[in-house]
């Protein structure tokens, strides 16, 4: 048996119990409920003194999923666990991550704090949403990338005549590598944003006319500007449009604008959200075995510098 042991927050559950397969485990039993006024509750049924314990919890909304990951890291602490490992495929909170305009709050590193004061000694996380979130935390931090697996995905796919589009200024290192890892083009998608989930898409800057275009972006939460994106470069004579999105939030509505889209013939996600439905337009690929793969190496103290396989 593994001198480790993994937990499970209610938040993305299945991923947490494919992790566990891929190392050969089962994960250890923890009891959460609600008390009837919402507020939460966590214990651990198995004992974790002197384990090196892997906490597995996506933050994204309702906030009850940062308090699950928070009260599960205070009582393994008070329970004498050896090492806590915050497993957070994505990371919620991390869009605020500076003051760009006065009295707001910078959440990314409120989340930070939170973590560290919680009791947690690492953490592990996929594609954060700005890489300089990594400076904010006091404890080491492993920043892994989806991109093996969804590469992977996307050669077995082959589409040919590829161009990689970026639908933003932010997303341009991260489609450029795309490109470099697949030989291919790269155009940039002007965007401009008025205010909070709204966009609107100014220019392309780049040949798509005839190419197959595959639109990167590492967060996809209402689709606005996934959709206006797809549906300029269909404007401007793209072929095929394909999506590749880490983490898809879909909040509102963007689940059945992807799906009743004309612009996109598919999507590629990962599972470090679960998905809000089924659709045979959307195609989930797990992240599961470089999680497993990570939280193994950190347990024997080895490097995981071969799953960093992006370019920044």
């Amino acid at each position: 048996m593994p001198d480790f042991k993994v937990v499970s927050g209610r938040s993305n559950l299945a991923l947490a119990e494919k992790v566990a397969d891929h190392l050969g485990i089962r994960l250890s039993k923890t009891l959460m409920k609600n008390f009837s006024d919402g507020e939460l509750w966590a214990k651990f049924e198995d004992n974790v003194r002197g384990v090196d314990l892997f906490v597995i919890q996506s933050t994204f909304a309702p906030s009850d999923n940062i308090m699950e990951l928070l009260i599960l890291i205070d009582a393994a602490k008070r329970a004498s666990a050896k090492r806590v490992t915050a497993v957070i495929p994505y990371y919620g909170y991390a869009r605020q991550d500076r003051k760009d305009q006065p009295r707001v709050s910078v959440t990314a590193k409120l989340i930070a704090n939170l973590l560290v004061r919680a009791g947690a000694d690492r953490i592990i996380t996929i594609d954060l949403h700005s890489s300089q979130i990594q400076g904010f935390f006091d404890i080491p931090l492993d920043h892994l990338y989806a991109s093996p697996v969804l590469l992977g995905a996307l050669k077995r796919l082959n589409p040919g005549n590829l161009t990689f589009a970026a639908p933003d200024a932010g997303g341009i290192k991260t489609a450029r590598a795309y490109a470099k890892r697949m030989g291919a083009d790269l155009v940039l998608v002007d965007k401009r944003r008025p205010k909070h989930n709204v966009a609107e898409i100014m220019h392309i800057i780049g040949e798509v006319k005839d190419r197959n275009i595959i639109i990167v972006d590492d967060m996809i939460d209402t689709g606005n500007t996934f959709i206006q994106c797809a549906d300029a470069l269909k404007e401007n004579g793209a072929n095929e449009i394909i999506g590749i999105c880490v983490h898809p939030v879909l909040s509102g509505t963007a689940f059945e604008r992807i799906e009743n889209s004309k612009s996109v013939s598919k999507m590629f996600v990962t599972d470090t959200l679960p998905l809000k439905g089924e659709s045979e337009k959307i195609e989930v690929i797990s992240v599961a075995e470089l999680l497993a793969e990570a939280i193994i190496r950190t347990h024997d103290n080895r490097s995981i510098s071969s799953l960093f396989e992006i370019e920044r």
